[in-house]
């Protein structure tokens, strides 16, 4: 099967300063424990009220894990590939479908009704990740218009800044907030709801939209030059907003990325295991709404790696990942 053509874009990444500073490798989450689950590539996590936790499978599954992570139910099949995962305040799970597109799925029926498929006449091509605001309204992010979750490093060789911040209200009105994202990835909503940020792979970053008071409308970058690669984001306690970061920079990619694009043309041909790839670590950061770093946790990735989601519940941290067959659970304060 032929891939995407690649559409390239020359982008100069900010001098990479590597894991020093307020990111120095430290052993915080060691010994991860590892909730084995019937499927692999638990990508997101959500965890409701009773503890319960909810995630999607690389299979299209999307399961109940009970608080003591002895039961495991299938409640739905999307046919797609579920990825960010959100509890809606009405009960139902808000699901972003890399392959369908936004959808709504009954918990306790697994009954599925696509929320947003297209947006201004274009199908969706990459839902990620998502939001939930307390009356309903939703911020998700389609992290391009060029390439799937198949072909995500296409978007990330090519820096397309394609990527959409895209609300849908109540009354099913869509909105496209920002279009020009690099990979469009986590979202989450301040506890006060007057921002939202969206964590933009591809550009190391994090970006703030203001949503309410005098400065509603501004866009701002909180956090730059990050050292990784920020994925999936949450809102967890005390103001925190949490990240989750697959993997440190890669030196490769950052040197293809200045350069002509026939060069980065002739990676994009070769096999995937022969393109920049990952590193591995297990590693999540939080950071505060301005964009200071307030946690800052690794492991070598010996136990769990490729973190690309992270939720605070109930003195635990609960981790997903693309590639691990369960989710990760860490005692957190």
């Amino acid at each position: 099967m032929s891939k995407t053509r690649l559409i390239p874009r020359r982008w100069r990444p900010p001098r990479d300063v590597g894991l020093r500073g307020p990111f120095a490798p430290n052993e915080a989450l060691a010994g991860v424990q590892v909730v084995p689950l019937p499927g692999s590539g638990a990508e997101d996590v959500a965890v409701d009220e009773q503890g319960a936790a909810y995630t999607g499978t690389r299979e299209g599954y999307v399961l109940r894990v009970s608080p003591d992570g002895r039961r495991i139910e299938r409640i739905a099949q999307t046919g797609g590939r579920p990825l960010g995962i959100e509890i809606h305040p009405d009960g139902w799970l808000v699901v972003c479908d890399a392959h369908r597109g936004l959808l709504r799925i009954d918990a306790d029926t697994g009954d599925i009704t696509e929320l947003v498929t297209a947006v201004d006449g274009r199908p969706m091509r990459f839902t990620n990740n998502c939001a939930v605001a307390k009356d309903g309204t939703i911020y998700f992010s389609d992290s391009s218009l060029h390439y799937g979750l198949d072909e995500f490093k296409g978007d990330i060789l090519s820096h397309t800044s394609s990527g959409r911040l895209i609300r849908r209200d109540p009354d099913g009105t869509v909105t496209v907030l920002i279009d020009d994202l690099d990979f469009a990835n986590g979202v989450a909503l301040a506890d006060d709801e007057s921002f939202v940020l969206v964590a933009e792979t591809g550009g190391y970053r994090v970006t703030r939209l203001d949503l309410a008071g005098p400065e509603a409308g501004r866009r701002s970058v909180i956090i730059d030059n990050l050292p990784g690669m920020p994925d999936n984001m949450s809102t967890g306690s005390d103001g925190v907003f949490w990240i989750a970061f697959p993997s440190a920079r890669n030196r490769l990619l950052d040197l293809l990325l200045p350069r002509p694009g026939a060069l980065r043309a002739a990676i994009w041909a070769l096999p995937d295991r022969l393109q920049p790839d990952v590193t591995r670590i297990t590693w999540v950061v939080g950071i505060d709404g301005e964009g200071d770093v307030v946690h800052n946790l690794q492991a070598s990735g010996k136990d769990y790696h490729y973190v690309t989601g992270v939720r605070e519940h109930g003195g635990k941290l609960y981790l997903g990942s693309l590639v691990e067959p369960g989710i990760g659970v860490v005692a957190f304060r």
